[in-house]
Formats: C-alpha cells, sequence, structure tokens
C-alpha cells in the first residue's frame, strides 16, 4: 500500500498517470466549470483542473471530477485505486474486497501538530468572503451555490467521544453563512441533535482538499461512535496529522487545502435545494429550510486546490466513492456472518441503486431461495444497506462489475416468481423514484432478486454450458488468443 498523505500530493500523482487535464482558459462558476466537469465524467476523460475562474479570487483553482473513472479502459477505477492506495489495475469488485477490510483495521488516533500547510493564510470575521471563493453554480435548477460536494464536514459530540468526518452537501448562503444539510438519521445529524439537547451551538469544520483516502472513508457508512480518523490511521497504520482550528477546538487535516470553521446556529433556519443528486435528476422547486451555519474563520494554503464533484447520472463520486464505500462495508459485514459470498459490486449503472452480491457456485446449501432472501435480509439490516433499495443475488459465474452479464442474468436467470418484495422498509430519502410521502416518511418497498441458479446441485453432465467465447474449453480459448492478431484481427 502506497497512501498518498495530502490533497496536492494527489493532484501531482494524477498529473502522473495522465489524469488531468489543465485548463488556463477563463471559465465561469456559473454552470460552464461543472457543464465541462460534467463532460469529462461522461466520456470519461481526464480530471480538469481550473486554473482561471471568473469574479474568484485569484490563485484559487478547482479539481473537477477528482475520482471520476479514468479514460484508461483497462484500468477505469485508477483513481480510487490510487485515492486508496491500492495498485491501479485492480478491478471495481476487487477495490471493493480490498476496502471491505476497513473496519477491521486497528485504530491509530489522530496526531495534533502545532501548525500544518492549511495555516499558510488566515481570514477572520468581516474580511471572510465565501461569494469569492470558485463555488459552481452546478445544475440548471440547483437552488444555489454548493460550497460543499467533495469536502469532508467535521463534527464532535459534546462529550468529546465521538468525532465524525463525513461528506455532506452544503450550499452557500452568503458571504460568511452556509446552509448546512442536517438529516437525523445520519451521523453528522445525531451529533447535531446532540447539541440541540443542551441548547450549544455546535462547533463545525468544514475541510475542502483533503487526503483522497480520507475522502472516501468520509463516504464509508462505518458505525456510529466510530472515529474516521482513526480508523483512516489504521488504514495507513500511521496516524494523520491535525491541527486546531483558529475558533473552536476541533481538530482537522493538517494537510487541508482550505479549512471552513464556524457554528451551526440551533435557531436560525435558511432555505436549501434543490440540487442534482446521485440518482440523476435535479427535482427543481423543492427547497428545504437546514440549519444556517455561520463561519468565523478560514484558513487555505497557498493557491488552493478545491474539489468539485458534479453529482448525476453516473458515473461520478457519489458513484465511485460513496458507491464503492457502501459496498465494501456490506461485504464485510456479509462475510462476518459467514455467507458463502465470492464478490460484491454496486454497479455505476445503477446510481448506487442495486447491490449485487455474487455467491459460491459449489455452495453447500440446497434451498437457494432461502439463501438469497437471508442475504438479502442481511443487506438490508446493515448500515451501508440502509441505502439500498435493490438487490441481486447471482452466482459467481457472474461478474458484479460487468454490466453486461448483470443484464443478462436478470433477464435469463431470475423469475418474477422469485422476487422478495419487502414492504415498509427504512428507505434513504435521496433514492431518485420515491413519492414526496415516501421521502417525508423514509418508508417505501425494498426488493431483492433471485438470480441464482439450481445448476450446483444437478451432475456435472447434465450442466448447461454458457453459449460464450468463456463456454469454449481453456485451452482454446488461450490458443485463439494467442493467435488473435495472426487471424487478422
Amino acid at each position: 500500500m502506497q497512501p498518498i498523505k495530502s490533497f496536492r500530493e494527489y493532484v501531482e500523482k494524477l498529473k502522473e498517470e495522465n489524469e488531468i487535464v489543465t485548463v488556463t482558459q477563463e471559465v465561469d462558476w456559473n454552470l460552464e466549470m461543472s457543464a465541462i466537469t460534467r463532460h469529462a465524467y461522461d466520456l470519461p476523460a481526464p480530471a480538469p483542473i481550473f486554473k482561471n475562474i471568473k469574479d474568484c479570487t485569484p490563485g484559487f483553482e478547482v479539481l473537477g471530477a477528482p475520482v471520476g473513472l479514468s479514460p484508461d479502459k483497462e484500468h477505469p477505477f485508477k483513481r480510487v485505486a490510487l485515492s486508496l492506495g491500492l495498485p491501479v489495475d485492480m478491478s471495481g469488485p476487487a477495490l471493493v474486497e480490498a476496502w471491505s477490510h476497513l473496519p477491521d483495521v486497528e485504530p491509530i488516533p489522530p496526531r495534533l501538530v502545532e501548525t500544518g500547510a492549511c495555516k499558510e493564510n488566515k481570514v477572520f470575521g468581516e474580511d471572510i468572503d465565501l461569494t469569492k471563493l470558485p463555488v459552481p453554480f452546478i445544475h440548471y435548477g440547483d437552488g444555489g451555490r454548493y460550497i460543499n460536494t467533495y469536502g469532508i464536514f467535521i463534527a464532535r459530540t459534546p462529550d468529546g467521544s465521538w468525532v465524525n468526518w463525513a461528506i455532506t452537501r452544503a450550499m452557500l448562503d452568503g458571504p460568511r453563512t452556509i446552509a448546512g444539510v442536517v438529516i437525523p438519521t445520519q451521523d453528522f445529524g445525531k451529533i447535531y441533535a446532540q447539541w440541540k439537547e443542551i441548547g450549544e451551538e455546535m462547533p463545525f469544520a468544514l475541510c475542502l482538499g483533503v487526503d483522497p483516502a480520507i475522502a472516501m472513508i468520509a463516504g464509508y457508512p462505518l458505525p456510529s461512535g466510530v472515529n474516521e480518523g482513526e480508523v483512516i490511521g489504521g488504514w495507513y497504520k500511521e496516524p494523520v496529522d491535525v491541527v486546531k482550528c483558529e475558533t473552536h477546538d476541533l481538530l482537522v487535516p493538517a494537510s487541508s487545502e482550505i479549512v471552513i470553521e464556524g457554528f451551526a446556529s440551533l435557531e436560525e433556519m435558511v432555505p436549501e435545494g434543490p440540487m442534482g443528486e446521485y440518482g440523476g435528476y435535479v427535482w427543481a422547486g423543492r427547497s428545504k429550510p437546514v440549519p444556517c451555519f455561520h463561519v468565523t474563520a478560514m484558513t487555505h494554503r497557498d493557491n488552493p486546490v478545491m474539489p468539485v464533484c458534479v453529482a448525476g447520472v453516473p458515473t461520478e463520486e457519489n458513484h465511485t466513492n460513496w458507491g464503492m464505500s457502501i459496498a465494501a462495508s456490506i461485504q464485510n459485514v456479509l462475510r462476518r456472518q459467514g455467507f458463502p459470498i465470492r464478490e460484491c459490486f454496486i454497479p455505476m449503472e445503477s446510481a448506487a441503486h442495486w447491490f449485487v452480491v455474487s455467491v459460491d457456485r459449489e455452495r453447500k446449501q440446497e434451498d437457494d431461495e432461502q439463501l438469497a432472501v437471508d442475504i438479502g435480509k442481511a443487506v438490508f439490516a446493515s448500515k451501508g444497506g440502509s441505502y439500498i433499495p435493490k438487490v441481486l443475488v447471482v452466482d459467481d459465474d457472474v461478474d458484479p462489475g460487468d454490466i453486461k452479464q448483470l443484464v443478462w442474468a436478470l433477464a435469463t436467470r431470475h423469475h418474477p416468481d422469485r422476487r422478495v418484495v419487502m414492504e415498509d422498509q427504512y428507505i434513504f430519502p435521496l433514492v431518485a423514484y420515491l413519492s414526496a410521502e415516501e421521502k417525508s416518511e423514509a418508508i417505501s418497498t425494498r426488493v431483492i432478486y433471485n438470480c441464482l441458479t439450481p445448476f450446483h446441485r444437478w451432475p456435472q453432465e447434465q450442466r448447461p454450458v454458457e453459449a460464450s467465447f468463456r463456454g469454449y474449453p481453456e485451452e482454446l480459448q488461450k490458443h485463439v488468443l494467442d493467435n488473435w492478431e495472426k487471424y487478422g484481427f
């Protein structure tokens, strides 16, 4: 493992890997910068780094699509692998498998240092003007400019026992105010509730441009009460350096590009949204009141680089970071419970609405129906599974990372009568197809698709042979591949 210990180092590594295009032409923060980034996702193309953003503080830069898919077709998840300090040639399911061991590491607490790169510049009070930062207006139909799409919010319980690092969207409200999304069922919301209970405003820190693995763990559904800063130290096998904020006692990664700190109001509410979300839609006209976050200080590196995720139709960071982290956390749960699993994955094309698990074809269990149901229920009961409305259970001859194989398996192996519908389930309220009532109540139906076959119980001579290139004898496959160019291809 070769962890990258700062966002700045990550940018340099992306350049070495031909994963960055430097944009020196002036671009507008109003839609243009995001449209460029969006097209880079769709191609996919290298990540654009914007050096010249209209009407913004000179020297501030933006990296779009920090963990988008790579244009390297053989290694599409290169940016995910680099973020985790893993080999760039790993497949999606292989990365999920490696990342699934995160909860098993021995935590190492962060190391407090006197100062860090994030302290190179300090701004306080009325000198702060967030509107001069290169904060993008992302989608046509959004409710405002979103200052956080791929940074981490840090919050701590009043007793100091739990420090949460999480990616939570936040909309610019004014020069020194932010509309902060606080979802009661998420960890950030649980900590906010504790501060509200004692009647004190919650200190917060928003860190833009952190170590790439820190951004990855901020999207990982670890159990409530677990400190991400300690777990990522265990992943690194050494502590993360942190420094104290300027206007309260929260500790932030010392290498952060930008740190915005302040207090979340308990009473003052401001409108937030809508925003184009990971499901691929902007629900225009829908906004809601959220707590106002008052900014008291901002520190930053010289020539800081802000990350921007342009959420929407796959594939972007909600799918490569959050989706793969959810899959990894569920794989850890299924492995601990002893299911005969092979691989787990959330297909990028499903916009984090499908979870796919492949199981051992030589499994001992005779009742495939019950196995699929038990796996699905275990998924839904897990913290990561709380975001997933649909589970597909397939045999291990199907690659969960290959969408063509998944469509084939769902079409030809799943009998509609074997679909298991589970009603009145908790569901993440940002699932795309939910009605307004379902979003409000966070209750809907979830489903398990059983794509398992009974072939493993049949005599070998009676088992069907896949009618594809994979169905030919391995020796012949190798011969054909070895001679492919000789054939004239």
